[in-house]
């Protein structure tokens, strides 16, 4: 059973910065591709960014340039960098791991953008 572990949410200003690091319970290798997804009130879940384990990213039109993901072997985590936030990028945040054909999530760790 694979493990995904959150954090790093918090309350920030717009403007401001914040890094969500998600810890895996196995090699991040071993995943097909690992990202985030975010979830506000009322809101479908939505993809964020995504890394393969190939390294190649993809991020969501509303983030690109403003949000950096990112992976680390040897600690088996990846990493939401996320500057210049903005009020409408408050939601729920879950790390996503892709073993195809098995899907994981995290429990979310709530980020905050006060105007």
């Amino acid at each position: 059973q694979v493990q995904l572990v959150e954090s790093g949410g918090g309350l920030v200003q717009a403007g401001g910065s914040l890094r969500l690091s998600c810890g895996a319970s196995r090699k991040i290798l071993s995943f097909n591709r690992m990202g985030w997804y975010r979830e506000a009130p009322g809101n479908q879940r939505e993809l964020v960014a995504t890394i393969t384990n190939q390294g190649r990213t993809t991020y969501a039109d509303s983030v690109k340039g403003r949000f950096t993901i990112s992976g680390d072997i040897a600690e088996n985590r990846i990493y939401l960098q996320m500057s210049a936030l903005k009020p409408e990028d408050t939601a729920v945040y879950y790390c996503n791991a892709l073993m195809i054909p098995l899907n994981y999530w995290g429990q979310g760790t709530q980020v905050t953008v006060s105007s």
